[in-house]
This record gives C-alpha cells, structure tokens and sequence, in this order.
C-alpha cells in the first residue's frame, strides 16, 4: 500500500491589491528576494483557486529558506478593506520576524507602505523583549521580535 508523503512546505500565499507596492515593502522592508514569476488566467487556474475568469499574477518571493508568493489578482480584483485581522480569527495571523533595531525597523516598514499598530508595542525595561506589530500595505500582519544574537532562537528560549 502507497502512503502519503509531503515533502516539504513550499510557500505561504499573500493576497495583495497593488502588487508593484508590495514588492517593494517585501523587498526593500523585509529583506526578501524575488526568486520567481507566474502569471496565469483562465482555466485551469479558476477552477484551482475557485474564482471563475480568474486572471493572477504572482511572485515568489524568499528570505532565510521562507518562501512567500504575493497574489495579485486582476481579475476579480482583492476582496476586503486591508483592515488587520483579529489575532483570534481563524487561519493565519500573521508573519514573524527577529530584528536588530526595533525602532529603525518600523519606522523603515511605514515609510514602505506598512502601519504599525498603535499599541502592540512591548517591553523595553531592562532584559525585557522588545515587540512590536506592524501591518503590510493590506493587512497582513507582521511580529517584530527586537532579539539580537542567535537568529535561530524562538521567542521566548533563554541563551
């Protein structure tokens, strides 16, 4: 009898409403690397993601062996209003990221489009983790963990 194998995890999809501003808030903010390109419309793509007459552009973008792909979609176009999402909803909540320079890192992401979300900051005092939340240009949820040393670290390991 054949099992099921997965193989790996090739990428977390971003839907986004201008996909040139996404780009660059990816790139140029978190340091990400366009690795590839897609573009399609029709079938079997709408049959795929659901959305008859689709037509989508994509971009794979990759950081630290992370794999995002921006979906951008002409046809229909983006649903929502890019509010944030609560933290509670079900599905995805959000991207994280460890930072050197905290404040240096929002005041980059907001100039490239993001929002930082009033109050979400913490820490600060002595030995405390600094945090903080800010979102991309439509919506998506980003962690920033102020956690200089080990980048391999969770939040919240000791040494």
């Amino acid at each position: 009898m054949l099992r099921p194998v997965i193989l790996r995890l090739s990428h977390l999809g971003i839907c986004v409403a201008d996909l040139e501003r996404s780009l660059r808030f990816y790139r140029e903010g978190l340091g990400f690397r366009e690795v590839s390109s897609l573009e399609l419309a029709g079938e079997p793509a709408a049959t795929l993601v659901g959305l008859p007459g689709v037509s989508l552009r994509a971009r794979y973008l990759e950081r630290d062996g992370t794999r995002v792909e921006l979906l951008h979609y002409p046809v229909p176009g983006a649903l929502g209003d890019g509010a944030p999402r609560p933290m509670n909803a079900r599905g995805l909540t959000h991207l994280s990221f460890r930072v050197d320079g905290l404040a240096d890192v929002l005041a980059r992401l907001a100039a490239l489009g993001g929002t930082v979300l009033a109050g979400s900051r913490i820490g600060g005092e002595r030995g405390a983790v600094k945090a903080a939340f800010v979102c991309d240009p439509d919506g998506t949820r980003i962690e920033l963990v102020d956690a200089p040393g080990d980048p391999a670290r969770l939040p919240g390991e000791e040494g």
